[in-house]
């Protein structure tokens, strides 16, 4: 026995009509057919309208959802920070990491952004870095796996790791940090670079990834303040162009773990031993014209091993001013004089950050060289030619016997060294072949002097 169905229509008023109790459909039909023409003809018609009808709602809470995520996905993230316009604020209480994660990730139609740090709070710890999208907020850019930051506070990088590397000086109040990626690599390798007032401080390669990297920004104490600028570009040949005219490198004929920036000089080197000595030598010697130039430590860095001195041409690049035949040199660290040896003798006071130190020569009044004191004549091709103790760290015995012996067969100069404008002591060396050239040595962390090579004359 077939059970009785019901079946929903609609007439030509589109009301709708349950026809029940009907056993047959094919009476159904003829029944229904002599009631409502149209009914039979209008059913699978309605079906379609149906289907069409919700089948458009579901498209639609598609597209909200659809929305919905890709608002969340393109959303800044922030914790213990306060974003006013482009300026962000750490606000913590100096225990805990604020970070900040931008909306949008690095690609190749936007590649670069730069931070400009306003103010370096109590203890400067900003970091500027990428990160994953999803990247947990109480740990500083460049702490976990997938992300990398350049530190201000250290000058270190931190490249997955809570321990960082040494890689670039560290950055204070006013100093802008950049931080872009290149996409141009074959080996399937990602290049991160980081760059400091538009000059490049170095890079590093990371492994290819299907995650994109976030900008973002880290603080760890109260006060600090950056300006951020997510639509910075990268000009590296324009910039590095402007940079050679004012960079006053011509001044310097050997700088080794040593940037340049106008008259400041910054130690890039490790740091980690007596073999990673910065060590910059002007490109001119002092002379009866020029005869005296000062250095103001703006920053004393981890240990201040700042030396200032005196030395010959040719001398081993990675040995501290002093420590070598035919140099001597003032040592801020502990005030001691090094005269061509690695021990010191009590000279002077310690030098701090803020301090000028000043070294010069006092020329008997008979002085000349070959005939004459022009600046011309102590520019000479002889001086250029290598020694054969250049670039050692360690010269043997037999080395440092010919050195003394070519010592004393030179003039003899008084050297004479300052203190804020106040004369610490002197002593009476003999004046090397080639004469003597300004010399600065640094062996630490952080540290950073403004040179003035021609403060008098006379």
């Amino acid at each position: 026995m077939v059970k009785p169905r019901s079946f929903l229509f609609s007439d030509n008023s589109g009301k709708h009509i349950v026809a029940r109790d009907v056993c047959c459909p094919v009476r159904t039909t003829c029944a229904v057919t002599a009631v409502f023409p149209l009914l039979v003809y209008s059913f699978y018609d309605n079906m379609d309208d149906i289907n069409l009808h919700y089948r458009f709602l579901n498209w639609r809470r598609r597209i909200r959802e659809i929305r919905e995520v890709r608002a969340v996905r393109h959303r800044e993230r922030l914790k213990r920070m306060l974003r006013d316009g482009d300026v962000l604020r750490y606000h913590g209480n100096s225990d805990e990491v604020g970070c900040f994660v931008a909306a949008r990730p690095l690609s190749r139609r936007n590649r670069y952004f730069e931070v400009t740090i306003i103010d370096t709070g109590v203890r400067g710890m900003i970091a500027v870095g990428l990160v994953p999208q999803f990247y947990k907020l109480d740990h500083q850019p460049g702490w976990l796996p997938h992300s990398v930051a350049f530190h201000a506070d250290d000058g270190k990088l931190y490249n997955g790791n809570t321990i960082g590397q040494q890689f670039g000086p560290k950055c204070c109040r006013g100093d802008r940090i950049g931080c872009g990626i290149s996409l141009d690599s074959d080996d399937g390798q990602l290049t991160v670079f980081f760059t400091k007032n538009g000059k490049d401080v170095g890079s590093v390669e990371l492994p290819a990834s299907p995650d994109a990297l976030y900008p973002a920004v880290g603080m760890h104490s109260l006060g600090e303040e950056v300006l951020l600028d997510l639509n910075a570009e990268w000009e590296m040949d324009e910039e590095d162009g402007e940079m050679i005219v004012d960079s006053h490198e011509e001044d310097w004929s050997r700088l080794h773990d040593v940037s340049v920036a106008g008259t400041l000089l910054e130690y890039v080197g490790k740091g980690k031993s007596i073999m990673d000595v910065g060590l910059a030598q002007a490109r001119r010697p002092i002379n009866t014209r020029f005869h005296y130039y000062e250095l103001e430590i703006t920053d004393a860095g981890e240990k201040c091993y700042i030396a200032l001195g005196l030395a010959r041409r040719d001398y081993p690049k990675n040995r501290h001013p002093g420590w070598s035949r035919g140099s001597i040199a003032y040592h801020a660290d502990d005030g001691k004089l090094f005269h061509g040896s690695g021990v010191g003798e009590p000279f002077g006071p310690r030098c701090f950050e803020g301090d000028i130190m000043g070294c010069g020569i006092m020329f008997p009044r008979d002085f000349n060289l070959d005939g004459g004191d022009d600046v011309d004549d102590w520019d000479f091709d002889e001086s250029s030619k290598p020694s054969e103790v250049q670039n050692d760290l360690y010269a043997n015995n037999e080395d440092e016997e010919e050195e003394e012996g070519e010592d004393l067969e030179g003039k003899k100069v008084t050297v004479f060294f300052t203190r804020n404008g106040k004369v610490v002591g002197r002593r009476e060396v003999a004046l090397p072949v080639g004469g003597f050239y300004p010399t600065i040595g640094m062996m630490s962390t952080g540290e950073k002097v403004r040179v003035d090579l021609h403060p008098l004359s006379g």
